[in-house]
């Protein structure tokens, strides 16, 4: 089959980070800094990158203002003619180093917020971080670079969606990404923990609909679906192998951030091979491409083109097997697990809980 080139990097610099996010999408077993791609290999990837097509390049981790070569990292990427994203929790961000990134030619930079309030805030991060991203968010602007923030929603701050908005509203934010927790790495494994009543996914949708509404365009609002509870699943990344592709610290290529997550799959490196011939020829990556490897019922479903699917990481992760439906499909025979674990959240009588397992913890 004919293969589209990917249009968006996203490069892992690293899995280290000063937050303890329990919501964390890295995997439970972090790379060392040992383990990292070096300045010069990181360097080759971006120009690989380039010459297959890719337009957008996202250095996010963990934190990726622990990496000292970052600004040479956004000179080259722009010098290829990249557009450049940087995806950071702030901590660590100074006045010299905003403007040593503005310098470098960063697009944009999008800042973490945990919660409207300081100290749930921290306690979700298990850092002292609200005040440090207060002041990044300032240095951000100062230096002239375009302030883009996203907030991770679960049932211990759905309550504060009117507030975060006025937040990041205040502290600058031209675009909020305003995401519903979706359940990978040290997300998955505080669910409990984290997923919300369906009275208050209401209660907040609500909140963001006529909040979006009054603030017009003053603000760009994003609303990521928390699909636990929808009927019909999100689509995996526009098609696997079909957009995007992301390199991991270590070099690893994945078709998204938490593929590696699919254990029964191999994933090629950077190290061995050149970005094209992985995009294209790698056997991780032609593994669920198009529509033939598709079990009943996606194969005979009109939506297979609307959603190719579904997630194979979420398919993996709750049956154990990423080429099944995605259970979050009302039509997938495996649809009564999460039926079952959304009606155990929405008991009127259990109790909030809130001993998270931090990452890194």
């Amino acid at each position: 089959m004919e293969v589209s080139a990917p249009y968006a990097l996203a490069a892992e610099l690293t899995h280290r980070c000063p937050l303890r996010c329990p919501y964390c999408s890295n995997p439970l077993e972090l790379q060392k800094k040992e383990t990292e791609l070096t300045t010069v290999e990181w360097l080759r990837v971006l120009e690989e990158a380039s010459e297959l097509g890719v337009v957008q390049v996202h250095f996010t981790g963990g934190e990726p203002l622990l990496r000292p070569d970052l600004s040479v990292l956004i000179r080259q990427s722009r010098q290829l003619g990249l557009f450049v994203n940087l995806i950071t929790s702030g901590v660590g961000l100074t006045e010299r180093r905003a403007e040593e990134l503005a310098e470098a030619g960063v697009d944009s930079i999008q800042l973490s917020v945990q919660a409207s309030e300081a100290e749930l805030a921290d306690t979700i991060a298990g850092f002292k971080a609200h005040e440090l991203k207060r002041q990044a968010a300032g240095f951000i602007q100062a230096a002239g670079v375009p302030l883009h923030m996203n907030v991770v929603l679960h049932r211990r701050n759905l309550h504060l969606v009117e507030e975060i908005i006025e937040l990041c509203l205040a502290w600058g934010a031209r675009r909020l990404e305003l995401a519903n927790t979706q359940y990978y790495g040290w997300a998955l494994a505080n669910r409990r923990q984290l997923l919300p009543t369906k009275e208050q996914l209401v209660a907040a949708e609500e909140s963001y609909r006529t909040t979006k509404e009054r603030l017009g365009h003053l603000v760009e609002l994003i609303w990521i679906v928390p699909d636990y509870y929808e009927d019909l699943p999100k689509p995996c990344m526009g098609g696997w192998g079909k957009l995007s592709l992301t390199v991991a610290p270590d070099g690893r290529v994945l078709p998204c951030t938490t593929a590696g997550s699919i254990s029964s799959l191999s994933f090629e490196s950077v190290r061995k091979r050149d970005l094209a011939w992985i995009w294209r020829e790698s056997e991780s990556f032609n593994a669920f491409r198009g529509f033939e490897w598709m079990p009943e019922p996606c194969r005979g479903c009109d939506r297979r083109f609307e959603d190719f699917g579904g997630c194979r990481c979420q398919a993996f992760l709750l049956t154990g097997d990423a080429g099944l439906t995605d259970p979050v499909c009302g039509r997938s025979p495996h649809r009564g697990m999460l039926t079952e674990l959304v009606s155990s959240m929405n008991d009127a009588d259990q109790e909030l809980e809130i001993s998270y397992r931090y990452r890194g913890g």
